[in-house]
């Protein structure tokens, strides 16, 4: 089963529009999420999340109509920011959330505070940064969801405190039955922990790849201008210049390194495959 599938998802908010988006996020799987600001990925959890309405297109999460009130207690959700008041203590929250969620476990949620040094009865409002993101990911966590939705969890958080979520996320996952839909502009984390990748570019699906395929297979060729033409259109995604020469985005490095001795092949990270996309060049199509 799915745990997420949108099909042909529209959506116009004043000058943009959400083009026809289709995805799935495959039970047992961390499938990432990105795109620059204003690609429409905030727009799009929104629309999963029943937060607005879609113009066209369907949404099914964990197999059901997407509304707010039959996924409930199956989905955790966390935003970049912390919504708890800050007057709010760790004790305080739980008790509110107990009382939304049916499923809320008060063993799992104290038994996290404990793990990640949260104090109870210490006001949210002096918390730092990583502390009030661990405490949002932990009351996602502590009404038993089985699927996770992340919209920039990790953005402005520290290398060692990231490190630590996102072992919280691949421990959550060992359940084969959940899921995690994780947006982020840290392409690193997604590289990172993610089975599968959706770049979002304009409001238009680019790919939906297996991170492994990304990372593994995909390079960047660097040549001089002297030597593109010599280059088949077949073995390139996109071209550009550089002050130094062209680079190309290639779909297999090896075959071209095979192909192309005298060029150099690098490989590509996950951010530099988006940003070939998003900042564009020419594509072997034009």
């Amino acid at each position: 089963m799915d745990s997420i599938l949108v099909t042909d998802l529209c959506k116009s908010l004043g000058d943009f529009t959400l083009d026809h988006v289709s995805f799935r996020v495959p039970q047992g799987r961390i499938v990432g999420f990105i795109g620059e600001n204003g690609a429409g990925k905030s727009t799009t959890i929104n629309l999963i999340l029943d937060e607005l309405s879609p113009d066209a297109g369907k949404i099914e999460v964990l197999g059901k109509n997407n509304s707010r009130c039959s996924v409930r207690n199956d989905v955790g959700v966390v935003f970049d920011e912390c919504n708890f008041h800050d007057v709010f203590n760790a004790k305080i929250v739980g008790k509110i959330l107990s009382g939304i969620f049916s499923a809320w476990n008060n063993e799992l949620y104290y038994g996290y505070l404990k793990k990640f040094k949260i104090p109870e009865k210490k006001p949210i409002g002096s918390f730092s940064k990583g502390m009030k993101m661990k405490l949002s990911i932990i009351c996602a966590l502590a009404h038993s969801p089985k699927l996770l939705i992340l919209d920039e969890a990790t953005t402005g958080l520290d290398p060692v405190v990231r490190d630590e979520i996102l072992d919280l996320f691949l421990d959550f996952i060992q359940d084969e039955s959940h899921a995690i839909f994780f947006s982020s502009h840290i392409t690193s984390d997604i590289q990172k922990i993610a089975d599968y990748v959706i770049l979002l570019h304009q409001g238009k699906v680019i790919f939906e790849e297996q991170k492994d395929d990304l990372v593994y297979h995909y390079g960047i060729l660097k040549c001089r201008r002297s030597d593109f033409p010599f280059l088949s259109p077949d073995d390139y995604l996109i071209s550009r210049q550089t002050t130094t020469g062209i680079e190309c985005l290639v779909k297999d490095k090896e075959l071209v390194k095979r192909k192309y001795k005298n060029m150099i092949v690098d490989n590509a990270t996950l951010e530099d495959i988006m940003l070939f996309y998003i900042k564009g060049g020419k594509s072997c199509e034009d």
